[in-house]
């Protein structure tokens, strides 16, 4: 005969075994439905907002075959690459506007990535804040999409360039790829096997320029 403190021990055991293994049970339904509704139970940080600043970006027309600088207030990235693509990003953005004086169809997904380089002197040597080349990375579709034309390509090539000059003044040329890759034109005009010289001041754009 089993001893009466015995059977009571191992019923309190088998009755902890099963709480345990309810509770268990339960937990592992809860985390099935969080994964199924796409939530995380590890804490999040709120998504950092760049504060707005002051940003000029020059604007391309094509009722006046020239680029005019406005200024707008943007939350910029403190990266400077990073603050380039935004840069470009907003610019694109306004092209792709129903009300735009220079009709580009892309907007912002049209900037894949912007590189800064800096720039050696003719010794090789590169100075601490230097002058830098910016490499303009775009997509295969804004290219395939854009308005052909001498006039339209060359404005659109110009007006970031020098968007870039004007908020990262030592961005002193510009290099475009098409992704990732050299190309000939930008749609069958525009040679972009060139380095583009940037300029604050562009006037009219009537062709390309050194």
């Amino acid at each position: 005969m089993i001893p009466r403190h015995q059977t009571v021990f191992v019923t309190l055991l088998l009755t902890a075994s099963a709480i345990m293994g309810v509770l268990l049970w339960i937990q592992l339904r809860r985390a099935h439905e969080r994964l199924l509704a796409g939530q995380d139970s590890a804490p999040t940080e709120a998504p950092h907002v760049a504060p707005a600043e002051q940003a000029t970006l020059l604007v391309a027309s094509d009722a006046d075959n020239a680029v005019q600088p406005r200024i707008l207030s943007l939350p910029l990235p403190q990266n400077p690459e990073a603050r380039a693509r935004a840069l470009l990003g907003k610019l694109l953005d306004l092209y792709a506007a129903p009300d735009a004086a220079h009709p580009v169809p892309g907007g912002a997904s049209s900037i894949s990535q912007v590189f800064l380089l800096p720039i050696a002197d003719a010794s090789g040597k590169v100075a601490p804040n230097g002058p830098e080349l910016a490499v303009v990375n775009l997509t295969g579709a804004f290219a395939a999409s854009h308005p052909s034309g001498l006039e339209t390509e060359t404005l659109t090539v110009l007006s970031i360039s020098a968007t870039l000059n004007a908020n990262l003044p030592r961005v002193a040329r510009v290099r475009f790829l098409v992704d990732g890759q050299p190309r000939a034109t930008l749609a069958g005009h525009a040679d972009l096997t060139r380095t583009y010289l940037t300029s604050a001041d562009l006037g009219a754009a009537g062709g390309d320029r050194p």
